[in-house]
Parts: C-alpha cells; structure tokens; sequence
C-alpha cells in the first residue's frame, strides 16, 4: 500500500514554501515559513496562546515562558503562533538570545536584543520581518485617505496642516510613557521630513527608532533637535512598550514579542550579571500582568533547565521562583495552561505518526514522486525511534524527523533501495556479535530489563 490516498488529501504547498520547509525539518531548525503545514497536535496549547492574543487585542497584556528540553517543539511552536497573530492583525518581532544579545548587559548586549527585534518587526503584508518603514507608511497612508474621504487632496492648502495636527494628535498619545517624548518627536520629524522630501533626516529618524545611535550628541545632531535620550541597554524595553502603544495607535491589534534561547541567560557565568537579567524578566512579568503593557504580549522559550534549576534557572531568583514554581496542588497528570508557565508535553504516539504521513506526503509532493513508504514500514519506523532506552518519554520531533527525512531521501535517490534494508541495519540485535566475543568462563549476563512500553495506535483513526 503506498501513500498516494494520503497524497490527494494533503493540501497543496507552493514550491517554494515547501523546499524551505523540508529543508528546514532535515536539517532540524524551525522553519520560517510553512509550520502550519506540518502542526500536528498542540491543540491545547495553541488555545492558550490565542486566548492571550484576546487579552492583549482588549488592551491587557501577556507573558508566557514555554518551556521543553532541546527539539521538543519551542521554537516551531513559536513560529506557529508568530503565524496565526500576523493573520489576526498583530505586529510581531522575534529574536533568539545568545551570548552576544541579551536582556540586560553591558557593551549593547541589551540594545543589541532590541535591534534584532525591530530588525524583525514582521505584519500580515511583511511576514519576513523587515516591517518598520511598512508601518509607518500605513500609517501615513490612513491619515491620508481619511482626508481624502472628507475631500481633502495633495493640492488643497489644508493638506499639510491637516495631517500635522493628526500626526502630532497620535503621537502625543505616548508622550506620558517612559521615552515617549522623544520617541513621539521622532516620529513627527520623520513625517514632516517625509513629506519634504529631506532623506537623510529620514534616514536619521530611523537609526534612533532602530536603536543605533551610541550617544545623544551624535542623535541630536543628525536628527536636528536635541534628543534628551537614545535606546540603549538599560531602556530598550520602555520602548518595546512604546512599540505595543504605538501599534495600537495606527489600527493594529497589538505587538506579540517572541524571545527564544533563553536558556542562554542560564548559561550567564557570573551571578550578578545573570540576576541582572532575571531582574528584567521580573519587571516584563510584572508590567504585562498588571497593566501597565496594555497591547503588548511576550513569550519566553527555554529549557527546563533554565526554569528550575534552583542554583542558576531562574529558580535562584526568589522573586522569580515564588511567581513561577507550581502550586502544592498542581499535579503532573492534569494540564493548566493557564498559568505563565506552558510545559510542552511529549506528543503521543498517534501524533508522532499522523507527522510521519504528513511529512511522507509532502515529501512526494515535492519531488514528484510515489514514496516508496506503505503505512506498516511507517508505523515500524515509529517503534524503531520508541524502542531505544528512555525514547518513550524523551523522544523529540526534531530528532525522529531528522532520521525520517534521512530515509526518505535516501529511497529517492537510491531506486532499488526499500525501507526493509535501512532498517536491517539499525534493528540487528548486537547480542549475537556479543557472545561470541565473551569468554566461555564469563557468568552469563543479567537479563535485560524490559523494554518501555508504547501506547497503541490505529492509523486509520489518525485525523488530518
């Protein structure tokens, strides 16, 4: 039996999504684009996530930390809900700390993580990121064409007093916020030297809201004012606040911020500088849940590791620790996604094999080919990746789809080649090989422990 039923019901992916796609599962990274295709499972999750983006689209705000051990699904969750917040009229921004961007540190570690976000700020026309100058142009745009609407033009003497008194009414919003002074007259200059044609104070207003002026004195003089501040390490999240007000200012419903690698700041040798950056998650968990982040929302991925490891994870941080650690009534066998903290949860096997088809089939959609796969060489593969020691608990996406990929193209580009032979090498019992090494003196060995057992599952029962 060969996978062409299952190929007619898969949706078609466009070439070039889907090369990125596969490419990506192979070399196990999270795909840019192309992650709702092969969402299988999560649906929990995903409820919570978007139940969040209510709360932040009524002006509230939200702070989540996912937490699972390396290839368990962060980063692609991540993505995926990055994906359903764009369709749903968010402004997003992403970024993945390492040793170089953090959120606090000195030498612009910290503003190094603001630019990464801004350099990311993605919307439903610019999901690739680089959403800044769209923004602002939408947003002129709408001023616009309300005047036009009320039979203003280009030509009318009104025109440009007009739109300065709605910049300049949209901006002052902020004015209140920390930075928003300087953030509000930066974004009148930029339209006032849009409208005039001036491109390098345009260029100029742009690098301050990119956070890339290294003092006030080089800000004020290329902007042609005197600046009071610039982004730096210490301010950069007032402004990621700023963002989310302002967003919500020019139509949009919010701004979702993705921070993954957190478990980078775990890593963080010296205590105090590692504090440092607890501190700041401290103040972005106290902001968005009490009120005063209206419009924003922020996800944190990590490792357990990170979480609660009571002598670096933020677990050492008592602040952090008496907010996060679960309740004495929590109970690993029931789920609450409703607190901060989601823990992802090892997909079942139905799951894990509902992925394998997905991937099967549009693996022959790619290269045009009938995948030389029947369902039982499918499910054996399957018990091939839960029969190793600990895989029933542990076993991660990335790693079983990685070995997936690896077969799939290997009887690609070999047509002789069946799944039998691939796994002859991998099934061969090494005890045989074993005993005839052993000394004939050698007590026998201990009885191997028995296998971890697998929860059945039935592929026609499989939903897709």
């Amino acid at each position: 039996m060969s996978v062409n039923t299952e190929k007619e019901n898969v949706q078609k992916v466009p070439k070039r999504i889907l090369s990125s796609l596969l490419s990506s599962v192979a070399a196990g990274v999270v795909p840019r684009a192309g992650a709702p295709y092969i969402a299988i499972g999560r649906k929990d999750e995903i409820g919570a996530f978007l139940s969040d983006l209510e709360m932040v689209n009524e002006g509230g705000g939200a702070l989540r930390f996912l937490v699972g051990q390396y290839g368990s699904g962060k980063s692609f969750l991540m993505q995926l809900i990055r994906g359903y917040a764009l369709e749903r009229d968010f402004i997003t921004a992403d970024a993945d700390l390492s040793p170089e961007r953090r959120l606090y540190g000195s030498s612009g570690s910290g503003v190094a993580t603001y630019r990464e976000l801004v350099r990311n700020l993605a919307t439903k026309t610019s999901p690739d990121g680089g959403a800044l100058s769209g923004l602002l142009a939408r947003w002129f745009s709408d001023l616009m064409g309300r005047l036009y609407e009320q039979g203003l033009t280009n030509e009318s003497p009104e025109f440009d007093a007009r739109m300065n008194e709605m910049v300049s009414r949209d901006v002052r919003q902020m004015e209140s916020m920390v930075g928003g002074f300087d953030f509000s007259k930066i974004l009148l200059t930029y339209y006032r030297a849009f409208r005039a044609g001036e491109e390098e104070r345009v260029s100029a207003c742009m690098r301050w809201l990119r956070g890339e002026y290294a003092n006030k004195t080089e800000a004020s003089q290329s902007v042609g004012f005197r600046v009071s501040s610039v982004i730096c390490d210490d301010n950069w999240y007032e402004y990621i606040k700023l963002w989310a007000a302002f967003a919500r200012t020019i139509g949009y419903r919010g701004l979702v911020v993705f921070i993954d690698e957190c478990v980078n700041l775990y890593k963080i040798p010296n205590r105090v500088s590692r504090e440092n950056n607890y501190e700041k998650i401290l103040s972005m968990f106290n902001d968005t849940l009490q009120g005063r982040a209206a419009g924003l929302a922020i996800v944190l991925g990590g490792t357990p590791q990170f979480l609660e490891d009571s002598r670096r994870g933020l677990y050492s941080y008592e602040a952090l620790r008496s907010r996060l650690c679960d309740s004495r009534f929590s109970n690993a066998d029931y789920i609450n996604l409703i607190g901060p903290v989601i823990r992802l949860r090892r997909l079942s096997d139905d799951e894990l094999f509902a992925l394998v088809k997905r991937i099967t089939a549009l693996h022959g959609q790619m290269y045009n080919w009938e995948v030389r796969m029947t369902e039982k060489e499918m499910m054996d593969f399957l018990q091939i990746c839960l029969s190793r020691a600990g895989a029933n608990v542990l076993i991660t996406p990335r790693e079983m789809l990685r070995d997936y990929m690896t077969i799939l193209n290997l009887l690609y580009q070999n047509p002789g080649l069946h799944f039998a032979d691939l796994a002859s090498s991998v099934t061969l019992k090494p005890d045989a090989q074993a005993e005839e090494e052993e000394p004939q003196e050698k007590a026998p060995a201990p009885e191997a422990p028995e296998k971890t057992g697998r929860a059945s599952f039935d592929p026609n029962e499989i939903q897709f």
